[in-house]
């Protein structure tokens, strides 16, 4: 299986560009998820994280119909 994956890469021109632009990707994402996860305002890290606990007032409106 991966000598017919390696064999139509090879015939690919600049092939060797596809990883570093794919780690690339991968590495910035990660650097502003990380910059998000730290300039976050605790506010909204504490009422995101209270959503499960929370009662669904639109569920019980709905049932006493």
């Amino acid at each position: 299986m991966l000598r017919f994956i390696k064999g139509n890469l090879e015939n690919i021109d600049n092939v060797q560009i596809y990883p570093m632009i794919s780690l690339l990707i991968f590495f910035v994402f990660f650097v502003v998820l990380f910059y998000w996860v730290i300039t976050a305002k605790k506010e909204h890290i504490s009422e995101v994280s209270n959503i499960p606990l929370e009662d669904d007032t639109n569920e019980q409106n709905d049932n006493s119909l």
